[in-house]
């Protein structure tokens, strides 16, 4: 008895899977035109790539994989770019509601005040200086795991790397930009 290999039909890709992958590219980037292009980016690669396609998975778990690896790879052209730096700051330091913002979506200062904004433009300046020092894959690794969020398995398949070592690469960078932001924010 021969298992039923899994076909794909691209004719009907729009109608079953575009809602689905456009939830979830925009959970992951957070902006409503770049999540359309991923998806359409996403309908043309499986579409050029439709022979390599075993049946092993349904058709909309291997389109969601290829989805998965555009939403990596449009993070990794801002990280090679040298992309703004997002910062998390705390909103609330305790209790049931307790959680951070992204720097850039912080609600403004009810004060207004220069200093404060000027503060923040200088630690977010030296932050992604101590950023940029730290070796690649440190960078990498902290950046994906801390301000992108990816999971730990999609990191590790992503860069070829164990769990432990993973989360060994994370500590380090983590040291790393403790100490560089020691020696040049705090203690300037």
């Amino acid at each position: 008895m021969s298992a039923k290999k899994n076909t794909l039909d691209s004719n009907k890709w729009i109608d079953k899977y575009a809602d689905y992958l456009y939830n979830y590219s925009i959970s992951r980037v957070n902006n409503s035109d770049l999540a359309k292009d991923l998806v359409q980016e996403t309908f043309f690669a499986g579409l050029k790539s439709a022979s390599n396609f075993e049946g092993r998975a349904t058709e909309r778990t291997w389109l969601v994989s290829i989805l998965k690896r555009k939403i990596i790879d449009h993070y990794r052209k801002i990280n090679s770019a040298k992309g703004q730096a997002e910062v998390r700051m705390n909103f609330y330091e305790n209790g049931e509601n307790e959680g951070s913002w992204l720097e850039e979506r912080v609600p403004q200062s009810w004060d207004n005040s220069v200093e404060k904004k000027l503060e923040n433009t200088e630690l977010k300046s030296q932050l992604e200086i101590c950023m940029d020092r730290l070796p690649e894959k440190y960078a990498m690794v902290f950046k994906m795991k801390t301000i992108q969020e990816f999971e730990t398995a999609e990191i590790c398949k992503e860069l070829d790397i164990t769990a432990s070592n993973l989360w060994v690469i994370l500590h380090r960078a983590r040291v790393q930009l403790r100490k560089c932001m020691e020696d040049n924010w705090f203690n300037n």
